[in-house]
């Protein structure tokens, strides 16, 4: 955390160097449009009369991966309860370990992906590592910095820092850093992670060139204590009032720990070719760019071996590392006319290699490679069209060269009946190999060593939404998995083993949320049920999940201080959890454990002074009063005791 608050303090000093800059000259409005997806006019810097009047929020904007743009918020609403987190998401489908920076157990899924290559292993400890996709870049007329601050359990801190500013119309950079240290209540949970990240972007007066980049460094750790010994379990259950302070309570593991760290560069630029603006209509040709190296590695490590792994060749220092590097550059073309709609196209060089430092022999001779390593060429486009209240769009790409198959397409249609009734429908296919430690994995446990040719993964999904503030907003997904790749642990056994499914897996998923609200009262309701009609064996969901939250509001002072306060109340019904496996940091498949079915009231003040919001919380206040504690993130991980949570974000506009 020193150097959280190192950073804290650049940030100020900045800030207020960055405050003492004239505000820039009128200048005339350029015929350039905002870069978004949506080609929508660009309100210029010029019209704001920076030295008077303070600029509106809607100039301060946020432009995502896809260039969409949006603007910052500084409301303070429920769904800003839902999000003051340590991912800074709704996480209503995910249930967390017992310490912050820890991984998540799945109450529901989304088969939505399109990568078209293997991902990287480890991914229970990729929830907050940010990829390409999840990056933003920014548009600001006066500099602009956000503090985002939460408490943690026991001798820790969250923290995430950002700052932006505009040193031209023409030029934006920000610098952020997300740190969070945290000791956990129980022995050797100690999770430390951070994530920074830099990004720029720039365009020349007439808008015809852009460019944008981003560096990322980012590293996860966490300590691994493999549960709660057997012993230690119904000591817990009980709630023994000798064990009320869980760090007496016997774990598994006191000496393991694992580690995801990656460093990433990522440029693109672009060039208008034909640009053809005026008030009937655009015509717009555009060719870009982008390149993108990434280097990642995730290391498992423990002092001394554990025989409930099983057998090892080294009985100290055990030290397993798997590494990943690419490189993908990309040339696209993309057509906008105010007629056809938007048409965009690509092909992608991929070069990539996965490794161990060794090669393994097993007893009986055979010999697991140390790395998978190639490269593919990948081609791809999408379209988008909106025509009044419909919209159409489609995406696809296909593997034309490479190691690996993969596939993707998909499309959607929605139509706006009205300003406040929307459906859509969507499709998705896709088709990829299994994860790079389904496909080879090396340990200094015998048990976790294996190479495998698996099938492709080949998924389809069905989706049909409705939004409405008035009705409600729902989903119904059917999503059907041919080859479906999971953990599922050796008979006779504790180590996990990965498998691939004989029998396609049918998933149904229905998901609704409506908010009633009465004066200065809000009730608001979200309700999910999922059903595995086949394949029930290898993907374990609960049947129902329910969030309800009733809540009061109003503002004091003569309007100078807003406040909400409420009661959230979370369950979700019995099923067979995913239990979690920390060599891997991977979950695994069982079916000899049910858990879940129990109650998660949280209840919370929140208060807003001008662009500043403050969190209370006393979290799953209802355990204190339970005789018998039966909460569990997964076989062996007892989930969080009630605790009191604080924290703030505030933004500084200058």
């Amino acid at each position: 955390m020193k150097k959280a608050f190192i950073f804290i303090f650049f940030l100020l000093v900045c800030t207020s160097l960055f405050a003492q800059i004239s505000p820039v000259k009128n200048q005339k409005d350029s015929e350039g449009l905002e870069e978004s997806g949506d080609l929508v006019s660009a309100r210029n810097f010029s019209k704001t009369k920076v030295k008077k009047d303070k600029p509106p929020i809607d100039l301060y904007r946020i432009i995502s991966a896809d260039r969409d743009t949006t603007y910052v918020d500084t409301t303070l609403t429920l769904q800003k309860e839902y999000k003051f987190n340590y991912l800074r998401k709704d996480n209503f489908e995910l249930l967390p370990f017992s310490n912050v920076g820890q991984t998540y157990n799945r109450l529901g899924y989304d088969f939505d992906a399109t990568n078209l290559k293997p991902l990287f292993v480890a991914q229970s400890h990729h929830y907050n590592y940010l990829d390409v996709e999840d990056m933003y870049y920014y548009h600001v007329p006066t500099p602009l910095t956000e503090l985002y601050y939460k408490t943690a359990f026991s001798q820790g801190q969250q923290l995430d820092a950002f700052f932006t500013v505009n040193t031209s119309e023409q030029f934006n950079f920000s610098i952020a850093y997300k740190g969070v240290r945290s000791l956990g209540n129980y022995q050797n949970i100690l999770t430390s992670t951070g994530n920074f990240r830099f990004t720029t972007n720039y365009h020349t007066k007439n808008r015809r060139y852009k460019i944008r980049a981003h560096f990322t460094q980012q590293d996860i750790i966490n300590e691994e204590n493999g549960g709660l010994r057997d012993s230690s379990i119904p000591l817990f259950v009980n709630d023994d009032n000798e064990f009320e302070d869980r760090g007496r309570l016997e774990v598994n593991f006191e000496d393991a720990r694992n580690i995801v760290n990656g460093v990433r560069v990522y440029l693109e630029h672009e060039y208008e070719l034909i640009s053809q603006r005026d008030s009937i209509g655009y015509n717009v040709l555009t060719l870009g760019n982008s390149f993108t190296f990434e280097d990642k590695y995730y290391r498992f490590q423990q002092d001394q071996a554990s025989p409930l792994l099983g057998d090892a060749y080294k009985q100290t220092n055990l030290r397993k590392r798997s590494d990943f590097q690419e490189t993908n550059t990309k040339v696209y073309a993309r057509f906008d006319n105010s007629l056809l709609g938007s048409f965009s196209a690509f092909l992608n060089y991929n070069d990539f290699f996965y490794a161990y430092n060794s090669v393994v022999i097993l007893d009986d001779g055979s010999r697991i490679n140390n790395r998978i390593f190639g490269n593919q060429v990948q081609f791809g486009g999408s379209y988008k069209k909106q025509y009044k209240g419909f919209e159409l769009s489609g995406k696809g790409a296909i593997n034309i060269a490479g190691e690996f198959d993969g596939n993707y397409l998909g499309g959607a249609a929605s139509f706006a009946f009205n300003d406040d009734l929307k459906a859509e429908a969507s499709i998705n296919v896709h088709s990829v190999a299994p994860n790079f430690n389904f496909l080879l994995n090396q340990s200094d446990y015998i048990n976790y060593n294996w190479e495998n040719n698996f099938e492709n993964v080949k998924t389809q999904q069905l989706k049909f939404e409705v939004f409405s503030k008035k009705y409600a907003n729902a989903s119904v997904t059917y999503t059907g998995i041919d080859d479906y790749t999971y953990f599922d642990l050796k008979p006779n056994d504790s180590t996990p083993l990965p498998i691939q499914a004989n029998a396609r897996v049918d998933y149904l998923k229905l998901k609704a949320n409506k908010e009633f609200r009465y004066g200065k009262f809000g009730l608001d309701n979200t309700f999910m049920y999922q059903n595995v009609v086949s394949g029930e064996q290898v993907l374990n969901v609960p049947q129902l999940t329910t969030r309800n939250t009733i809540y009061f509001e109003d503002k004091l002072f003569k309007n100078a201080l807003f406040v909400q306060t409420g009661i959230t109340y979370k369950w979700f019904s019995k099923y067979n959890m995913n239990g979690y496996d920390p060599v891997l940091a991977e979950f695994y498949v069982q079916n000899d454990q049910e858990l879940g079915s129990f109650s998660l009231f949280d209840i919370y003040l929140n208060m807003k002074v001008r662009q500043t919001r403050i969190f209370f919380k006393y979290e799953h206040v209802n355990s204190l009063f339970s005789t018998q504690n039966n909460y569990f993130s997964a076989p062996g991980y007892p989930y969080r005791d009630a605790t009191i949570r604080f924290g703030l974000v505030w933004d500084f506009f200058l």
